[in-house]
């Protein structure tokens, strides 16, 4: 099990498959550690995403392989914890989350280009009650992204990008959106230039990352 601590922390939340993890990935989270005044980000690597076929999903070891070789030399972590705690969907990953370090503060990231599947989550109008939501930016997403069926919802508790920092001192439901320089590096793009990345990666061969405290 986890190990927990007695400080402290603004932590950024940031799930996915990472198939593979790439340059986006850090240089986005990067962007949002400094724009949300951040200790740390966790790269929650997931098993298995329910929304996304399992054709072309490359083996959990050699994603989260990756995503440790990704984030070395940098305030980003990653950590199986879905794996380790069974959890599949978010709203109960961020649920073990809270009752594991009670004392820190999560804000949940997500890519524009996922909040138009967000009413597709399991319990998302929990999940916003729980956490804020920080909206990272994805070329070419921006207007579907707030067009999205949440929003209708969610529109009501967005928050200025200009009080970003201030976010531990919001009541949720609360969303912001991000201005932050997209990248667009693309994992759907890198695995049709190849299909067989995990083979090859050097993230295959990198040490394993600290454990989440």
């Amino acid at each position: 099990m986890l190990a927990t601590t007695s400080m402290a922390r603004r932590i950024g939340l940031l799930g996915g498959s990472f198939n593979p993890a790439h340059r986006g990935h850090r240089a986005t989270s990067l962007a949002a550690l400094d724009a949300l005044g951040l200790d740390e980000i966790w790269w929650l690597v997931s098993p298995g995403n329910p929304l996304k076929p399992r054709h072309g999903m490359a083996p959990f070891e050699a994603r989260l392989r990756s995503a440790r070789h990704l984030a070395r030399r940098s305030r980003i972590r990653v950590s199986d914890f879905e794996a380790e705690v069974g959890t599949i969907y978010t709203v109960d990953t961020v649920a073990a989350l809270l009752g594991h370090w009670p004392r820190h503060d999560f804000i949940w990231l997500m890519g524009q280009d996922t909040v138009a599947q967000f009413h597709q989550w399991k319990d998302w109008r929990r999940l916003a009650g729980m956490v804020p939501i920080a909206v990272l930016p994805r070329p070419g997403y921006d207007g579907a992204a707030r067009a999205a069926r949440a929003m209708g919802w969610l529109r009501r508790f967005v928050r200025p990008s200009t009080t970003a920092r201030s976010w531990t001192e919001w009541s949720t439901p609360a969303i912001t959106f991000l201005r932050l320089p997209p990248d667009p590096t693309s994992a759907t793009g890198l695995r049709l230039l190849d299909p067989s990345w995990y083979r090859r990666s050097p993230g295959l061969t990198a040490p394993p990352s600290p454990t989440l405290s």
